[in-house]
């Protein structure tokens, strides 16, 4: 093999510069391509159950997702009314907005000309009466005292063409069964502080630039409609909670990150006396990090925003590799040399750690999927780049840390610590076992709610708005499947005669489905029948008309309508595309490929078994979105725990094949499965629930124990290099405990789960690896005219 090429100081900085415009334009080049995805969906498993696929449909484009909700206070009712008019006005033409809601409610404007002779088909007004002349009577002389009254200015203008007044009927039906009082015609909350509106953005709830640019809009136009007013917006809803999310996770991560940072700096610089170290030492970790998005953004479509923030958590183990060789150079051993004789353990504890992340293939969730890839390619490449690149770089005439008596001397007290056997690490094991199973207290978090960091205060502001505004639901909802969108309305009218008498009893104090907005064609069809015959319809109109001021020739339009509707086909969900009508249809009637999904909305869900009851009968199901949201959680969980348990068995195979020992493979692994253990009592002991990123979280702390182990191990009985890998290990794990020390205080909770674990885990494995793997060392004391270095 021949020798590498002699590296001079000048040599040095070119190849590090050189190594740093590498970076550069392959930053550049995967930032150009990289499309980051913020579907939660990829992170989650397959929907097996009705509730879990509305659940999974609902994260994704579901309506409620994009629903913000918005209160104006702080001035009189009146200037709120007419801010709240302005503001709807701004943004219903803006195209990032489907619907904006504000008590104008469905009215005529929601049904355009060309669909207003529908009319007849879409009451149910001629369920039980014909168009006949008695009727048409009754309904003029209605129309006459209507004209004499203070509405009379509204009602002319519909009289040619709908003297039955059928639009206003269908109008009014279509008014939300639990809309907010209307105060100078706009909804305001009970007391009459807050003019209340309802948005749905066309953007969905996981697209966190859609929500921040509609959040945005929506502020511009509130201060252009405010003036000088002191009137203020609250904004809720899960768009807006997103950005609150976003916004503290990004403060924090980066306030955690500039400490780490300058911590990590300051630490290398002391532990190495050298400037160089910890800007060297970052080349790996930043190589990892874009190998392994480039190799995600060329397999996969999109990478999610959780691959890359979990991806760089579980990759930082790699900063530990730089300080492996750091610690272990020596004069008269040239970095190459140093690199060639770590490679084994170094080697071993990473093929270990990317086949234990195999193991997340067999999950079939595309997110972990992803975070594997990521993974295995970051780990991979910041050990090959340590092994046959960092080299180049170092200074080949370092100082022996062996050296250092200040180190001796810890390693002498080290030493004085008793040796953990098989009778201690069993008995260890068993009390943190009997910890972890029998405190008292739920075990598993399957809550998502409580992964929130939105503060309470906005939670219950959210609720209170939701209230106010007669929002659905969020935890129950009816879902009728069918074959396709007409099955599914003709089944669901059959609950029309069913929910008015729960609402009778108390079951429910409200309801909402696509079924009142839009008959099925069956129908539609059955209505159109019962319309008269032109010369019918003509002669009870002439006679209607003969008793009333009316002129004969004043309802040319409305016999123009009748006759339109008899011969119109039915109206159809994709006819309703571009009106205001079909914003309210999309959210209750969902149609896939090969089906479709009427659901029922429902307020005040008092009796669920006796709506369950009633819905059942209609071929429905009452599903309960929050006992949906645990049961996929704890599914998730159980992937998680069988590729956690497969790469436990895949990681001992690793090593066995790696150390062929059986003593030496069990003192390697002991230390990590202890620590496992430990972890796990001590989250329990504290009361914690474990959720999904404890769970992630331990194996990356499992990494780090392996490797402490390892290089205890690979140091055996020569006390130079027990003193090497004690320097090493201490710097790596006080660099990874700052970090995720700093983590487990951030008001994230899932940070918090993340550092949590860790950070016991860094304790836990340093303390564990030397009370287990390390070898008494054969040379008992350290020669009294050794240098001091620090």
């Amino acid at each position: 093999m021949a020798a590498p090429i002699r590296m001079t100081p000048a040599r040095r900085i070119a190849f590090a510069l050189l190594w740093l415009g590498v970076l550069a334009v392959a930053g550049w080049a995967i930032g150009a391509h990289l499309q980051l995805s913020g579907d939660l969906r990829r992170f989650m498993p397959s929907a097996r159950t009705p509730a879990q696929k509305l659940l999974i449909d609902e994260l994704g484009e579901g309506p409620g997702s994009r629903l913000l909700l918005l209160a104006i206070d702080g001035d009189a009712p009146a200037t709120l009314a007419a801010q709240s008019q302005a503001l709807r006005a701004a943004l219903a033409t803006q195209p990032a907005f489907k619907l904006v809601a504000n008590g104008a409610g469905l009215g005529l404007d929601a049904v355009p000309e060309r669909l207003r002779p529908y009319r007849y088909l879409l009451s149910p007004t001629l369920d039980a009466q014909r168009l006949d002349a008695g009727y048409l009577r009754e309904q003029l002389d209605s129309r006459v005292q209507d004209l004499g009254s203070p509405a009379g200015e509204l009602i002319e203008p519909l009289l040619p063409s709908d003297p039955t007044m059928e639009m206003l009927r269908v109008a009014e039906a279509w008014q939300p069964a639990q809309a907010p009082q209307t105060l100078d015609g706009v909804w305001f909350d009970p007391a009459g502080k807050e003019a209340l509106l309802a948005v749905e953005t066309r953007a969905a709830g996981f697209d966190p630039a859609g929500q921040e640019q509609a959040i945005a809009a929506i502020r511009a136009a509130f201060e252009r409609a405010r003036g000088a007013s002191p009137a203020r917006l609250t904004v809720s809803g899960p768009g807006a909670f997103s950005l609150e999310i976003g916004g503290r996770t990004q403060r924090e991560a980066s306030l955690i990150g500039t400490i780490d940072s300058l911590l990590f700096v300051a630490l290398l610089w002391l532990a190495y006396r050298s400037w160089k170290a910890p800007l060297i030492g970052g080349l790996p970790l930043a190589t990892a990090g874009l190998a392994g998005l480039g190799a995600v953004a060329c397999i996969f479509e999109g990478v999610h925003g959780i691959t890359v923030a979990f991806g760089f958590t579980l990759i930082g183990v790699v900063q530990d590799y730089p300080i492996h060789l750091y610690s272990h150079q020596r004069p008269g051993l040239s970095p190459w040399a140093s690199a060639r004789s770590l490679w084994p353990t170094l080697g071993t504890g990473v093929a270990s750690t990317c086949i234990a992340y195999l193991t997340f293939f067999v999950s079939g969730v595309d997110g972990l999927q992803q975070l594997a890839v990521f993974t295995i390619v970051g780990l991979a490449t910041a050990a090959l780049t340590t092994r046959f690149v960092l080299p180049a770089l170092i200074d080949p005439a370092p100082r022996d840390v062996a050296q250092s008596r200040r180190l001796a001397r810890v390693w002498s007290a080290l030493a004085r610590w008793p040796r953990l056997g098989v009778a201690s690490v069993s008995l260890l094991a068993a009390l943190a076992l009997a910890v972890v199973l029998f405190v008292p207290g739920p075990f598993w978090q399957n809550d998502l709610a409580k992964l929130t960091p939105v503060p309470e205060a906005a939670l219950a502001r959210d609720a209170q708005l939701r209230e106010a505004l007669g929002a659905p639901d969020v935890r129950y909802v009816i879902a009728i499947e069918a074959k396709d969108a007409e099955a599914a309305l003709q089944a669901s009218e059959g609950l029309l005669a069913e929910l008015p008498l729960l609402r009778q009893r108390g079951a429910i104090a409200g309801y909402d489905l696509a079924a009142r907005y839009l008959p099925s064609a069956r129908t539609q069809l059955q209505r159109q029948q019962r319309l008269p015959e032109p010369q019918a319809l003509r002669a009870a109109l002439d006679a209607a008309v003969a008793a009333t001021p009316f002129r004969g020739d004043a309802f040319a339009d409305f016999l123009r309508d009748v006759e339109a509707a008899r011969h119109a086909p039915p109206l159809r969900p994709r006819d309703l595309a571009g009106t205001a009508l079909a914003a309210s249809i999309e959210g209750l009637l969902r149609e896939r490929e090969g089906r479709a999904t009427a659901l029922v909305s429902l307020t005040g869900l008092h009796d669920p078994e006796a709506v369950d009851a009633v819905v059942r009968r209609h071929g429905g199901q009452l599903l309960d979105l929050k006992q949906a949201s645990e049961s996929l959680v704890a599914e998730y969980r159980g992937r998680v725990l069988t590729a956690l348990a497969l790469a436990g068995v895949l990681l001992a195979l690793a090593v066995w094949v790696a150390l062929r020992s059986p003593r030496r493979v069990l003192r390697v692994l002991a230390p990590m499965a202890l620590s496992t253990l430990l972890i796990l009592a001590a989250l329990r002991g504290f009361g914690v629930e474990l959720n999904l990123f404890h769970l992630v979280s331990l194996i990356l702390a499992a990494g780090l124990g392996l490797d402490y182990a390892l290089f205890f191990d690979h140091a055996g009985d020569d006390r130079d290099e027990q003193l090497r890998t004690l320097h090493a290990v201490i710097v790596c794990s006080l660099t990874t405990f700052m970090v995720f020390a700093l983590l487990a205080l951030s008001s994230i909770p899932v940070l918090r789960a993340i550092g949590a674990t860790v950070a016991l885990g860094v304790v836990f494995n340093f303390a564990l690896a030397l009370l287990i793997v390390r070898e008494p060392a054969a040379m008992a004391t350290v020669e009294e005219g050794a240098d001091a270095q620090p």
